[in-house]
């Protein structure tokens, strides 16, 4: 089955694997993560000019103003954060892909269904894993 452009085999379990899947794997998941680096980049270069405007352009700002810049700055912040996580997860995915255990839950072990793959190549937890992750932490 194809993931991605990626051959996945059998329930997407990492064992099994041909090199040309896992170059295949392995290539997707690297251009995640080189897009997700320059997507990251342009954002805090955003964001760096919009704190610069801030500063030279703060004088005379009344609530209205002021609140719409807080909302600018932590839409900005939570893009950055948020593009710094997927990252992450994009490298913690091509580790798992050296490893042999790429396809395989984090959590139960199981593999993870190829449509979930298919959708998120990164993902390391089934979905009933990552919502009991996702439960447990708020």
């Amino acid at each position: 089955m194809l993931v991605n452009g990626a051959v996945i085999t059998g329930k997407g379990a990492a064992k099994g694997r041909s090199a040309e899947e896992v170059e295949q794997i392995r290539a997707i998941l690297h251009g995640r993560y080189d897009d997700l680096t320059a997507e990251y980049e342009v954002a805090v270069s955003e964001n760096q000019k919009l704190r610069l405007v801030e500063i030279g352009d703060a004088a005379g700002d009344d609530q209205a103003d002021s609140g719409s810049k807080t909302a600018e700055r932590d839409a900005a912040t939570s893009l950055i954060r948020t593009l710094l996580d997927r990252r992450t997860q994009a490298e913690h995915a091509m580790q798992a892909l050296e490893n042999g255990t790429y396809g395989n839950c984090e959590g139960c072990g199981n593999p993870i269904p190829v449509e979930r793959l298919e959708v998120f190549p990164s993902a390391t937890t089934c979905v009933n894993c990552k919502q009991t992750r996702e439960r447990r932490a708020s």
